[in-house]
């Protein structure tokens, strides 16, 4: 074992300075750092919110005038015989969408750059709304039919939008492979960790990472990584209708009762928001293009909104246009962000640890949490609070896990379709998540394998981005068919009549 930890390391020690340099650029070079609050913005968040902020205007709000309508898509039955419902694409993207990032991203925004990063994080998240409508709709005008399943996603319209190049959606497909295979390990020890702190809790023992009780949990946890990788996409989809609205009731449920219970300190929270939003709080450095930069990055590391990742959730659905599941991608960011994430905000800001506990600070992102829900919880409740939340962030991590094995066996589809490639990836996504576990149990300290992580993302954000301009063409027109359609009608949507194009699915929909 230690043999392949000295061989990740040395692997790491190449990667992980070019994949800062690549998220980080230009602001890895004292010219451009030194540009007062630009020169704290990447290329990478400038490109994503500036995006969001293009798409907006030129969607004309569609995230805000289409949201009702967009709700009615989501709760409507779902009759069609081919792909997965539009409400259980939304709860497969927000299965990885809500994930642990929701909680430690949060809290570790606050703690760098102050209650005003919240702030931020709504703002790119909003902008961020229209880019997901816009990767969503995308997705759904050029997903295939395989069988009786949708595939869909960047690798798919990657491919068309590149005159049908296919070694271009292979490549993309590849990135999202990569960025799964490195993701995989730590949520599934974050899934480990959140069993093992709802095990203290209810028994009282602060359980060693080394023992019998880590070991049975995390073969337990293992087993149901392979019992959902090779039950393919439909069980995943089926996991994901039964999880999520769960850990999303119970989580919002939670903190709902804490803020009732705090009610007095509410007014304390927006006022600390808004104020901090604009004159930053020197405790957290005093600097406006911190605290803006905190909540920036944050927001889109949780929404994913323009990287690609949550694409194949929108290609896998049918429907009767292609704009419904855009408009369920755009929701699916609002929930996330404007929802969950806020949920986190109102512990971390109303709890105000960071002057009543100097230790704060400096303690592990997830112990700042725990430490914020407990000085909001009477002590007669406090372990059942504790409980439930540890419940909570052990389904999103599980959820996040599931869903990227769920999105590789859609990429791995886009690269070959042979059934035996296929359970090779899903074999590659239980043994990266068996190693994860067991590697943390070891020692070893998986943020080293971030690195892969970080360029397998950057590589599809620049990728995807790209794909999203070349197709935005066809994003308007289909939006202007659709802002035409009567919302209750059943008009047919022809690729060729309203965008000029033959598709594989809208070609000829019956």
């Amino acid at each position: 074992m230690d043999a392949i930890f000295n061989v990740i390391d040395i692997i790491v020690a190449i990667i992980g300075p070019l994949s800062d340099f690549l998220w980080g650029f230009p602001t890895n070079f004292d010219w451009y750092s030194s540009i007062p609050v630009l020169g704290e913005f990447s290329f990478s968040t400038i490109l994503l919110v500036g995006s969001g902020i293009y798409f907006t205007f030129r969607l004309r709000a569609v995230q805000v005038s289409m949201f009702k309508r967009g709700i009615h898509v989501m709760t409507k039955g779902y009759k069609e015989k081919y792909g997965i419902s539009p409400l259980a694409a939304f709860l497969l993207s927000s299965g990885i969408r809500v994930g642990p990032g929701n909680i430690l991203g949060v809290t570790g925004a606050i703690a760098a750059g102050g209650p005003g990063a919240l702030f931020w994080m709504w703002v790119s998240a909003f902008f961020g709304m229209a880019t997901a409508y816009t990767e969503s709709t995308l997705s759904q005008i050029f997903k295939e039919r395989r069988g009786s399943e949708y595939v869909g996603g960047l690798p798919y319209y990657a491919k068309i939008l590149c005159n049908d190049k296919v070694w271009v959606g292979v490549i993309a497909a590849s990135a999202y492979i990569v960025y799964s295979v490195c993701g995989i390990p730590v949520d599934s020890f974050n899934t480990v960790t959140g069993i093992a702190a709802v095990g203290r809790i209810v028994t009282g023992v602060d359980f060693p990472v080394q023992s019998d009780f880590y070991y049975y949990v995390s073969a337990f946890v293992i087993a149901l990584v392979a019992f959902m990788a090779f039950g393919g996409v439909k069980r995943v989809t089926q996991a994901s209708e039964f999880m999520v609205p769960i850990m999303s009731c119970v989580y919002f449920a939670t903190v709902i009762a804490l803020i009732l219970y705090n009610v007095n300190s509410v007014s304390y929270f927006f006022n600390a928001v808004f104020s901090g939003a604009f004159t930053p709080d020197a405790m957290f450095g005093g600097a406006f293009g911190s605290m803006l930069v905190q909540g920036v990055k944050r927001g889109l590391m949780s929404n994913e909104a323009g990287q690609g990742t949550i694409t194949m959730a929108a290609g896998a659905a049918g429907g009767n246009h292609p704009c419904e599941q855009g408009l369920i991608g755009a929701i699916g960011v609002f929930f996330d962000t404007h929802i969950i994430c806020t949920l986190t905000g109102f512990i971390i800001i109303m709890a105000h640890r960071w002057t009543a506990d100097p230790t704060w600070q400096t303690a592990e992102t997830y112990t700042k949490f725990l430490s914020s829900v407990s000085s909001l919880t009477p002590g007669t409740i406090e372990s059942i609070v504790l409980l439930l939340l540890s419940i909570c962030f052990a389904l999103f991590a599980y959820t996040s896990v599931i869903g990227m094995v769920a999105f590789s066996e859609v990429s791995a589809k886009r690269i070959s379709n042979h059934k035996w490639f296929i359970q090779a990836v899903r074999l590659l996504c239980v043994f990266v998540s068996a190693f994860g576990i067991m590697s943390s149990i070891a020692g070893y300290d998986l943020s080293r394998m971030w690195a892969f992580e970080d360029l397998g993302n950057i590589t599809i954000v620049y990728v995807n981005i790209l794909m999203l301009y070349l197709g935005f063409k066809y994003v308007i027109k289909a939006t202007e068919h659709y802002g035409n359609r009567n919302p209750k009608g059943n008009e047919i949507f022809n690729s060729e009549q309203v965008l000029g194009i033959e598709t594989d699915c809208w070609k000829n929909k019956e």
